[in-house]
């Protein structure tokens, strides 16, 4: 079988490529036709029993999705320039934040008032955790919509940050979340650490991108030929996203985010690096990486299971309708806090649609918080990632195209 997996890579790369084909001809975006690919040759033709690619395969290739999203986050990272925020200040951090905390409030909300209404049981443990996982936004399929149809202006600029933002806020209001769910019930639990964790979490992470990202700076004036720079960057992201598994193996309980190390990467070598080849660089890791980027969305198709929809109820609805509320008011609000213009207040809450990774990631932790209700969280989260990934690219780029910053579709 292992022999193999380079063909099934190949024919999975070949779906991406038609399916987005079929979707630019459509109007869509190309990270749309690569999970509708994924999606009808894997779980819709799987329905009648047929396999084009085996599932213990798609398994195997996890690590190709470990180094794609390492690759996507390290590119969020180069967007990061220290000239940006000296002439934005704040306003990307105030966004983040009030979207992050909207979109977590307006679910826990119409969660904890709706057995007022509807005669429905909701823990209150459950609400808080289901609420807490609404902050995360997915950066990959924001970015791929950005590249293909080379936005520029301003909703572009701070929807770069704000992503790349949402990973740290996520982790944060997650853990704080978490830590008022056990305060519920468990007076055994040390409350302290677990505020403290997502905190300690994202030092590490932007501690190990730091410094990965400053040898990366040092490497490239030692190595001038373009070939041995990109192959600098390369290794640096595989060392980089397998970090995770490393780091949890020494301590156990404390983990990295991957999205986040990469990220602070690619922030410290945009700011560091030297300035003669930087935009050739930045090329080079472009051309080198759509064959991986194809292959992590046409896989992420594969991967989504049509049958949680059926598990959704009530609960689900309200997750994907009032997460996309608070997104869009919360996002409004910090843009009218922090002075935003008229394009951002209105467009950019739109384009924070899309969820994916993180999110699932977060359900592996609360299966360990609320195991009694991790299958029901887990449909929710994956049904939500199912239309938010389908939908959200196509709302990103309609939103930008309203905002003027897609002057021509490619």
């Amino acid at each position: 079988m292992d022999s193999l997996i380079l063909f099934y890579v190949g024919i999975i790369i070949i779906i991406g490529l038609l399916f987005g084909k079929m979707a630019k001809a459509l109007k869509l975006p190309n990270v749309t036709g690569y999970l509708l690919g994924g999606l009808i040759f894997g779980p819709v033709i799987g329905m009648f029993g047929w396999k084009i690619v085996p599932i213990e395969t798609i398994e195997k290739m996890d690590i190709v999705k470990q180094v794609a999203l390492g690759f996507i986050a390290f590119t969020i990272g180069t967007e990061f320039k220290i000239s940006y925020f000296k002439r934005v200040g704040a306003q990307p951090i105030i966004i983040a934040t009030f979207e992050s905390l909207f979109a977590i409030f307006a679910v826990l909300f119409v969660l904890l008032i709706i057995p007022l209404i509807f005669p429905v049981e909701i823990n209150p443990r459950f609400a808080i955790v289901l609420s807490a996982i609404a902050a995360a936004t997915a950066p990959a399929a924001t970015l791929m919509v950005i590249k293909q149809y080379r936005a520029k202006g301003e909703v572009t600029e701070n929807l770069m940050s704000v992503v790349a933002l949402d990973d740290a806020t996520a982790i944060i209001f997650f853990g704080l979340m978490v830590a008022i769910a056990n305060a519920f019930v468990k007076s055994d639990i040390n409350i302290g650490f677990a505020i403290a964790k997502p905190f300690i979490e994202i030092f590490g992470s932007l501690l190990i991108g730091f410094i990965a990202g400053y040898l990366i700076s040092l490497l490239l004036r030692w190595y001038t030929g373009r070939s041995n720079r990109i192959s600098v960057i390369v290794a640096f992201v595989f060392i980089v996203t397998s970090m995770s598994v490393i780091i949890k193996n020494w301590f156990g309980s404390i983990e990295i985010s991957t999205l986040l190390a990469c990220m602070m990467m690619g922030a410290v070598f945009t700011n560091r690096a030297p300035t003669d080849d930087y935009q050739v660089i930045m090329e080079l890791v472009d051309r080198f990486t759509p064959p991986i980027f194809i292959l992590f969305f046409t896989l992420s198709g594969f991967e989504l299971n049509l049958k949680v929809l059926t598990q959704v109820g009530l609960i689900g609805v309200i997750y994907i309708v009032f997460r996309v509320v608070g997104k869009v008011a919360g996002s409004y609000l910090g843009a009218v806090i922090s002075k935003s213009s008229k394009k951002v207040k209105k467009y950019l809450g739109w384009s924070l649609i899309p969820q994916a990774g993180v999110a699932i990631g977060l359900t592996v932790v609360a299966d360990t918080i609320i195991p009694e209700y991790a299958p029901q969280i887990k449909a929710i989260i994956l049904s939500a990632t199912l239309i938010y990934e389908l939908v959200g690219p196509f709302v990103t780029k309609l939103s930008l195209k309203k905002a003027g910053e897609i002057v021509q579709e490619a």
